[in-house]
């Protein structure tokens, strides 16, 4: 297995090459990027029914409790 470095450059959210080199579909690559500043980015997931007829097991109910409970 041969290793070439290539240089390119990241427009749009892909890296496009500044060579004229072409490579085969599915080329497997790695990428080192020298004195990168990489932005965090945090995911949040929500989570979801696997059955959207359960959602009824969820309804709030709310119970005031009388102005004179002793907390």
């Amino acid at each position: 297995m041969g290793v070439v470095t290539l240089e390119g450059i990241v427009e749009q959210g892909q890296i496009k090459l500044t060579s004229s080199i072409g490579l085969p579909e599915h080329t497997k690559v790695y990428i080192d990027v020298p004195e990168a500043e990489v932005e965090r980015t945090v995911h949040l997931y929500t989570p979801r029914l696997a059955h959207s007829e359960a959602a009824a097991d969820f309804t709030l109910e709310v119970i005031e409790a009388p102005s004179n409970a002793n907390l």
